[in-house]
C-alpha cells in the first residue's frame, strides 16, 4: 500500500490553479490532482478577502463569490480553522509575521497535512511538510 499524501493548498497555489495562470508546475499539478485527500483553509477566503477590499487583488470578490465551486473544481475540502489551530499559530517560534501563513502552518502541522506553497518563507520553515515546487 502506498504512502497517504494528504495536502494543505497556499492561497496562491488556489488563486493560480483556479486561473490557469500556468505558474503552477506541472509536477505540483499533477500532486495535488494525485493526492489522497486536498485542504483549503477557512484562512485563505479571508486572506483573497481582505486582499480584494486593500485592492490588492482585484477579481478577488469573484474569487470569494465562486469559492464552493473552485474548492469543487479541486475536489477539495475546506479545513476551518480552530482555537488550537489560532493557538498554535499565535505561538509559533517563527519570524515571519504574516498571520495567513502562521495559521496555515499551524494547520498543516497539527492535521498531519503537506502544505502546498511556493512561498520560500513557508518552504525555509523546517517544522512543516512541504510539496516541492518543481
Amino acid at each position: 500500500m502506498g504512502v497517504r499524501v494528504r495536502v494543505l493548498l497556499d492561497t496562491h497555489v488556489v488563486l493560480w490553479l483556479a486561473g490557469d495562470s500556468g505558474k503552477v508546475p506541472a509536477g505540483v499539478q499533477a500532486a495535488v490532482a494525485g493526492a489522497e485527500e486536498r485542504w483549503v483553509s477557512s484562512a485563505s477566503a479571508m486572506e483573497v478577502a481582505t486582499k480584494a477590499r486593500l485592492g490588492k487583488l482585484p477579481h478577488g470578490q469573484s474569487v470569494i463569490a465562486a469559492w464552493s465551486r473552485i474548492l469543487g473544481a479541486f475536489r477539495a475540502e475546506e479545513l476551518s480553522l480552530s482555537a488550537a489551530h489560532m493557538a498554535r499559530a499565535g505561538g509559533l517560534e517563527w519570524a515571519h509575521r504574516d498571520p495567513f501563513d502562521r495559521m496555515l502552518v499551524a494547520q498543516a502541522q497539527m492535521e498531519g497535512l503537506r502544505l502546498v506553497t511556493s512561498d520560500t518563507r513557508m518552504l525555509r520553515f523546517g517544522d512543516v511538510s512541504t510539496l516541492k515546487w518543481r
